[in-house]
């Protein structure tokens, strides 16, 4: 069980793992707080945002839409590398997910199967909006894999969890597709070397 990192604190994490980071508006404060607890928090959820162009990313994950509103993040990771800071506190992007799951990743053991929809995955997860199209087809630069792998060791190395702590949105609940375009075995693989550094 762990407490949320102070913003400060998540700003200094991911300044001392080197990502390259741009402060959106007020982030400190923005966030869904008033819709129910922000932790303990047990892991790092990696999405994919279905946008194309990095202004209209940012502003989508700082801002959400009328059914969903932002932040739908912590951090939107654009094409180039940056990681944009749109808010912290509870953000609407984890969602319902299932209970087995959260508790695997408390334990970082082996992910079950996501085959229900049970548990607030807004009040344990930090996470990570990265831009892309979700198609399959859309590239990842390395840039930006190089940032993914970053914020998310940034966390656990900050919580003393291993990449067992990192899950994609489609381990958590059932139908979702994101992150699409590599593994999530191939992201916790990137993170565990960098942890080890």
């Amino acid at each position: 069980m762990a407490s949320p990192m102070s913003a400060n604190g998540f700003l200094a994490a991911l300044r001392a793992e080197g990502a390259t980071l741009v402060e959106v508006g007020d982030w400190k404060h923005h966030n869904r707080n008033h819709k129910g607890p922000w932790g303990p928090v047990h892991g790092v959820m990696i999405h994919h945002t279905v946008t194309r162009g990095s202004a209209r990313t940012v502003e989508l994950c700082r801002d959400g839409y009328a059914s969903l509103p932002g932040p739908l993040c912590h951090g939107a990771i654009t094409k180039d590398g940056r990681i944009h800071l749109v808010g912290y506190g509870r953000a609407n992007h984890a969602g319902l997910g299932d209970d087995d799951v959260l508790r695997a990743v408390i334990a970082e053991k082996r992910l079950p199967p996501d085959n229900e929809a049970n548990t607030d995955g807004n009040r344990h997860f930090y996470g990570f909006e990265c831009e892309n199209l979700g198609d399959g087809d859309d590239p990842w630069p390395v840039a930006q894999l190089d940032a993914i792998t970053r914020a998310a060791a940034a966390v656990c190395r900050h919580h003393g969890w291993t990449e067992r702590s990192v899950i994609g949105h489609l381990e958590w609940q059932p139908g979702k597709v994101d992150p699409r375009g590599f593994s999530m075995a191939w992201l916790r693989e990137q993170v565990g070397y960098r942890l080890k550094s």
